[in-house]
């Protein structure tokens, strides 16, 4: 585990630090804020095809593909040392998909090697450390990615980046696990593979609320966060960077959160520490349609306390229901029906944020938060009842 932790730290630190300068990066390049907003449309865009890129992660062992996919984006990396100027940022955009393909088949290879490496106790423990891990690392690389992009320019941060794969890859060989070749399935036919994360989802009477759950929490995160700005602006009268601010004690929340997964799974089954942490960002988010500072900084901190255990809790879910040799193609279906929802509300979101006051439209990601927790929270319940009566 702790070698584990280490990797996810190393690699999410330079991903972390190129998310956020490959934007400012194509705006300096080109001065356009839409050609910026699709260098991270480009990270994203591969997160739809996760079903498709998870089968690799059940055909071959998971630790060896682990190391060779750090190792492909560390020698993939350099070549945007020569997006030097408008005309080439051609080359930034394809890079970047590549980035975010291979950060497809990494996190679906990451979660079934937990699933075969680790036991069920261990493994929500886990997954809230790698959310603490990640989360800390997200507020320390974006202020040393900024400070290098505006001292020296984009090359540091790309040799950074490069660097924190080669790392995380030899802490990825050095890990202590013994994995069996997986077994050939029995059809070679690669979308007949492909399908089955899906089949084995919509079957699942455990998986299919959790992840359903978790889509629709997602969904209501990007209407909530295209608002931070109004909230900044027309609810607290501050300027646009103090949404720096926010930003930075949500994440705050989310150590914090990780640091609780552990204990609290070992006494909640998953869909209550879903069912809570929708209720906990539910009532954030309409908490923060108040005019004052006092309580949009608790709102942010709630926030990010509720989501992670959202998505800690359909992780561990995922990795304890599905088959062995199934696990990476239903972590990365679970992964696109999760985050597609989120890319895909910021932009309704934006144009709500528009259209409605806030004070109108985060109140009602209140109630249809509220609402849906709780209806999950009776069904399970409910579920419970039925398995005692039998």
């Amino acid at each position: 585990m702790r070698w584990y932790l280490t990797g996810v730290v190393v690699s999410g630190f330079g991903t972390t630090a190129m998310w956020l300068v490959s934007g400012i990066w194509v705006k300096s390049l080109t001065g356009s804020d839409g050609l910026a907003a699709l260098a991270a449309v480009a990270l994203w865009a591969p997160v739809l095809l996760g079903p498709l890129l998870g089968t690799l992660a059940d055909r071959v062992r998971r630790r060896p593909l682990l190391v060779a996919l750090d190792l492909g984006a560390a020698a993939v990396l350099p070549l945007l040392l020569w997006v030097d100027s408008a005309g080439r940022v051609w080359l930034l955009l394809a890079v970047l998909v590549l980035y975010g393909a291979q950060g497809a088949v990494h996190d679906a290879a990451e979660q079934a090697l937990v699933a075969t490496a680790l036991d069920g106790e261990r493994r929500g423990v886990f997954n809230g450390l790698r959310m603490s891990a990640n989360e800390s690392v997200k507020l320390v690389a974006p202020l040393v990615a900024a400070g290098l992009f505006a001292r020296y320019g984009a090359g540091p941060v790309v040799l950074l980046d490069a660097a924190s794969f080669v790392l995380a890859a030899a802490v990825f060989a050095r890990m202590p696990v013994r994995e069996a070749r997986p077994a050939r399935p029995p059809s070679r036919n690669w979308w007949r593979e492909t399908t089955e994360g899906t089949r084995l989802l919509r079957a699942s009477p455990v998986l299919r609320p959790l992840v359903a759950t978790g889509a629709f929490t997602m969904l209501l995160a990007g209407v909530n966060g295209a608002s931070v700005y109004a909230v900044v602006d027309q609810g607290l009268g501050r300027p646009p960077a103090y949404a720096g601010v926010l930003y930075a004690v949500q994440g705050a929340g989310s150590v914090l959160a990780g640091l609780l997964t552990g204990p609290l799974l070992r006494r909640l089954p998953e869909r209550s520490l879903a069912a809570l942490g929708l209720f906990l960002f539910a009532v954030a988010a309409g908490v923060r349609a108040l005019p004052y500072e006092a309580t949009a900084l608790a709102a942010s901190g709630m926030i990010g306390v509720g989501l992670p255990w959202v998505l800690v809790a359909v992780i561990t879910a995922v990795q304890r229901e599905a088959p062995p040799d199934a696990v990476g193609r239903t972590a990365a279906t679970t992964n696109t029906l999760l985050f597609a929802p989120n890319a895909l509300s910021m932009g309704l979101g934006a144009a709500l944020v528009t259209l409605t006051d806030i004070r109108v439209l985060l109140p009602l990601l209140t109630l249809a938060g509220t609402v849906w927790a709780a209806c999950l929270t009776l069904r399970g319940r409910a579920g419970a009842v039925r398995e005692e009566a039998g």
